[in-house]
């Protein structure tokens, strides 16, 4: 499995007899259904050197977790909805396909999810801005900023919930936004961004949040679908999403400062 190997899944009981059943691909679901939320991961912990990844989604539902190539994995999830899985890299950075099946159900969330071998989990989304996994926070934190060859970009982070916040590049006003009830919030340029070096700032209830932000075009993504990198801010992705083009993601690590 070139991605990760799987070395324990499932939350609660070993039953695998449904390992057998056909490849959950789809994630579309039927109109007489109704909605299915897609599955989401929850937390990550590095253990040794596996990652300890939590997801949620519906009760008893079969989850597959598919890097771009190579098979596979799948996990069920306990009747609360809960599933883990223990995952270890090979590079040091993923992505993975996530979708599930519940009955004759399916749902697959959206982009990638990227995970690290240091135990970072991001969501990576297409035209929109990656979701970090972590925690609300008392004041604006800017975790992510994404662009695509055009210059178009986002930022993204975590604030208290429902704050409202502008962001200014360069000390120039260029949008605004109120965090989500999750303190999730991410903001797009209204014009697209320049090549070359930029103060990224984020401000309003519970402070102001700055940093610097080295925007560069992508490399060759060969053989594909991405390539991923340390830097000394934390990680980069350049990526391709499943509609076409290039999109690079750039994953703040806060804790390095």
């Amino acid at each position: 499995m070139s991605a990760a190997a799987l070395l324990v899944s499932a939350c609660g009981g070993g039953d695998e007899s449904w390992k057998a059943q056909a490849d959950p691909t789809a994630a579309d679901t039927t109109a007489e259904a109704g909605y299915l939320a897609p599955p989401e991961v929850v937390s990550a912990r590095l253990d040794g050197q596996a990652v300890r990844i939590e997801g949620s989604s519906a009760p008893g539902a079969q989850v597959r977790i598919a890097p771009p190539r190579g098979e596979p994995i799948f996990v069920k999830a306990d009747v609360a909805g809960r599933w883990r899985a223990t995952l270890t890299p090979s590079q040091p950075v993923h992505l993975f396909g996530l979708s599930m099946t519940d009955g004759s159900r399916a749902a697959q969330a959206e982009g990638y999810v990227m995970m690290t071998a240091e135990g970072r989990v991001a969501q990576l989304r297409a035209g929109a801005g990656a979701l970090s996994l972590a925690p609300a926070s008392a004041g604006p934190r800017i975790l992510a900023m994404d662009y695509d060859r055009d210059g178009g970009a986002v930022v993204s982070g975590t604030a208290a919930p429902g704050a409202a916040l502008g962001l200014r590049i360069d000390r120039a006003r260029r949008g605004e936004t109120k965090a989500d009830r999750r303190g999730r919030f991410s903001i797009s340029l209204p014009e697209p961004l320049t090549m070359g070096a930029h103060e990224v700032e984020v401000a309003g209830e519970g402070g102001e949040d700055l940093l610097r932000a080295d925007i560069t075009p992508a490399g060759p993504i060969s053989p594909g679908p991405y390539v991923g990198q340390r830097t000394p801010y934390g990680w980069r992705v350049d990526w391709m999403p499943p509609g076409g083009g290039v999109q690079t993601t750039l994953i703040f690590d806060r804790r390095a400062g």
